[in-house]
């Protein structure tokens, strides 16, 4: 529900796991493709240069951009500002993909058929966990435990909540626009279109030029659905969160405003330590 609290864990565990990314992002992958021996060197060296790529050239963006919001958040501020942050941390991710499509598009000719199959029976499995935390289930479990989540996520940036804060967030999401089974029927899209794009291109079939291309354009479609409706509402659910994320703020205390004023310095001095290490 709140942009800026989702991405907040402690500070100790952000620094182990981004100092391990590479090799998180490893098995993750792994988990969906199942690399060979071979596909596994590869695909290791190209996250480790990657992840020295992120490290020193996006980390002090990510600090400034903190430094800016931690200043932004000792007064009141506007949706439009907690817009402005999210926009900036969408082009930050969209950097991050652009960097790595092509090592993706190199590696498409290398996969094999049966990787595909595993891709697809992956999908099956975080559609389920999809299900089991956004559809099934009846509406008062699903609420609560949304609910629940955002009140943690809050809490993380601005310590304990205040009864009329907790009661603004269920408000909130009684009234949200927020509907699990459209996105639920974009990750489906998604999922298919990643399956039709690169099943004529792997086994050796598809050029390099012929893989670059497909992987930029489905990036592309992911990032930008091609269903008109599903970005309408994108749109909407975001300004509904831009909204929601300053009504709460502005009905913090003084107290709660150091809290998150802490939170975020902490955050910008752990990603310039990061950031210089080896610089």
């Amino acid at each position: 529900m709140l942009a800026v609290g989702a991405g907040l864990q402690a500070c100790s565990a952000v620094k182990l796991a981004y100092n391990q990314a590479p090799q998180l992002t490893y098995f993750y992958l792994d988990g969906y493709i199942d690399f060979t021996s071979e596909q596994s060197l590869k695909v290791k060296e190209e996250l480790q240069k990657l992840h020295e790529w992120h490290r020193h050239t996006q980390l002090p963006a990510y600090a400034d951009s903190l430094q800016k919001l931690r200043q932004q958040l000792a007064s009141d501020i506007q949706p439009q500002t907690a817009c402005n942050a999210f926009d900036d941390a969408r082009a930050k991710l969209v950097a991050v993909t652009n960097r790595a499509e092509p090592i993706a598009a190199a590696m498409l000719p290398t996969l094999e058929a049966r990787q595909l199959k595993q891709m697809e029976k992956k999908f099956g499995k975080v559609n389920a966990d999809y299900r089991d935390d956004f559809l099934d289930g009846t509406p008062e479990k699903l609420r609560s435990k949304r609910i629940k989540e955002a009140v943690k996520r809050s809490e993380m940036l601005y310590g304990d909540l205040e009864k009329p804060q907790l009661d603004l967030i269920a408000a909130r999401i009684d009234a949200s626009v927020f509907k699990p089974e459209r996105s639920y029927a974009e990750r489906l899209r998604r999922q298919r279109d990643a399956l039709q794009t690169l099943t004529p291109l792997v086994s050796g079939v598809g050029t390099p030029a012929e893989s670059q291309v497909a992987v930029r354009r489905l990036v592309e479609r992911v990032l930008n659905s091609p269903d008109r409706d599903y970005r309408n509402y994108v749109e909407s659910f975001t300004r509904e969160n831009c909204e929601t994320f300053a009504e709460l703020h502005n009905s913090t205390n003084a107290k709660q405003r150091a809290k998150a004023a802490e939170v975020l310095r902490d955050y910008e001095n752990h990603f310039r330590m990061l950031a210089a290490r080896d610089a």
